[in-house]
């Protein structure tokens, strides 16, 4: 279980500062949902541990996350700038999610491969980011963040941008790993996309 219990952060100018406060169980998505400015990518960046919060606990599984650095959080996070590395390949930018050293076995390979297949980029492993498109380049983040395996998922507005084909494929994807018993933080302004994914709507 994820808790964030009463939360507090501001940035150094701000006058009103935000507060979180809620809980999700594994394998539930609750969609965070607020007007721009409203705190949400602050809100992912705090789960993350890219910020540190005035006061308040982030707990998963009732420890305590909140002194933990980014990289020791059981958490992927997928930002709206896909975060890829423009001098690897696709192959490369999603083996680094997997093994930060791209020490990979051939299951590893597999996995990437079949991955690629299920969100429609089957055979661009070898391309370079410079060649995708905007929703290509959402769909590896996306598809990197989901091959760590890591129990909880941040998404800031992982779908925004894409057609409608690539959604529905990126939609059932997600489904499939709430299955899983993933647990997913999603910041979404589409309604449908809350719709579908999510069992729970935190109103900033």
């Amino acid at each position: 279980m994820l808790e964030v219990r009463n939360l507090v952060f501001a940035y150094p100018d701000q006058e009103s500062p935000w507060n979180f406060d809620f809980t999700v169980e594994p394998g539930q998505c609750i969609a965070v949902h607020g007007a721009s400015g409203s705190g949400k990518s602050t809100l992912m960046n705090l789960l993350a541990g890219f910020l540190e919060p005035q006061s308040g606990d982030i707990l998963w599984q009732n420890m305590s996350l909140r002194h933990h650095a980014p990289w020791h959080r059981p958490m992927t996070s997928v930002f709206q700038e896909h975060n890829l590395f423009e001098h690897l390949s696709v192959d490369a930018n999603i083996g680094l999610g997997i093994h930060p050293g791209l020490k990979l076995t051939s299951r590893d390979q597999q996995a990437i491969d079949k991955g690629l297949q299920s969100v429609g980029l089957d055979g661009f492993g070898k391309r370079l980011p410079g060649d995708l498109s905007g929703g290509q380049r959402q769909r590896v983040a996306l598809l990197r963040a989901i091959l760590r395996q890591q129990p909880v998922l941040l998404l800031d507005e992982p779908l925004t941008g894409l057609d409608s084909d690539a959604r529905d494929l990126l939609r059932q994807l997600l489904l499939d790993q709430k299955a899983q018993g993933t647990l997913i933080v999603l910041a979404s302004h589409d309604e449908e996309d809350r719709r579908i994914l999510a069992d729970s709507i935190y109103k900033l």
